[in-house]
């Protein structure tokens, strides 16, 4: 690995207060596909790592909700995960650190904005949650997991049970439509899952995801209070 290649890696390192044994590891999980036709077509990408590291950061965060709230039901605390673990709030999460200046992508990707986009910066985090894993176990992972996810936590703690009801009554005071899409149903037939997407007039939509459109609907709306930061 080059020195130039090295520094951004270093300057990472240093945001999220760990220095990897293996460089080799930290530079499969910053490596976009499309960095290796142009590049390096025998490194592998990060495609593998953010596949584990998706269902390590969903342990995490449930953990943390299931201590956090020894008195919920199950149907409370799975709006408040599909919120925290999805591909939005790992780009939140990635944004935070900065870590689209580290990753690996072809000219012609990283001209396209590509380190800024949602679903490269939110692949990016999670495969570097499956090398923090990897590396040194599920403490470094959660050390990162909350550290990166601190506001999200903080917000996540004053949602309430029936996020949908919040957001709606917060909409109605800022005189702004509410409403909510189906953007993909995916999952075999004896077990889809539903991605919603909550939309407000001027401001970003939100994406959520439930075994049924109702809790997609659910956890939609908890994940645009949580990016919003709204009351409520």
């Amino acid at each position: 690995m080059t020195a130039d290649r090295d520094e951004p890696f270093a300057a990472l390192e240093t945001r999220i207060g760990h220095v990897f044994r293996s460089r080799a590891l930290l530079a499969e999980a910053l490596t976009h596909k499309s960095a290796l036709a142009a590049r390096q077509p025998r490194r592998a990408s990060n495609e593998r790592l953010e596949f584990l590291g998706d269902r390590v950061l969903g342990l995490i965060v449930a953990r943390r909700l299931f201590d956090s709230f020894p008195d919920a039901e199950e149907n409370s605390l799975a709006p408040r995960l599909n919120a925290l673990v999805n591909r939005a709030a790992c780009a939140r999460a990635a944004r935070r650190v900065d870590l689209g200046a580290a990753i690996v992508i072809a000219p012609s990707e990283e001209a396209d904005g590509g380190r800024d986009k949602e679903a490269i910066l939110g692949d990016a985090c999670e495969a570097l949650i499956a090398a923090l894993y990897l590396e040194q176990g599920l403490e470094a992972a959660e050390n990162f997991v909350m550290r990166a996810w601190a506001d999200e936590f903080d917000t996540v703690d004053g949602v309430r049970k029936d996020a949908k009801t919040a957001l709606q009554e917060w909409a109605a005071a800022q005189k702004r439509n509410l409403s909510y899409e189906l953007i993909e149903r995916i999952g075999p037939e004896h077990a889809p899952r539903f991605v919603v997407e909550a939309r407000i007039e001027r401001a970003e939509p939100a994406r959520g995801e439930g075994g049924s459109k109702r809790a997609a609907e659910q956890a939609a709306a908890a994940a645009f209070i949580i990016a919003t930061g709204i009351d409520g």
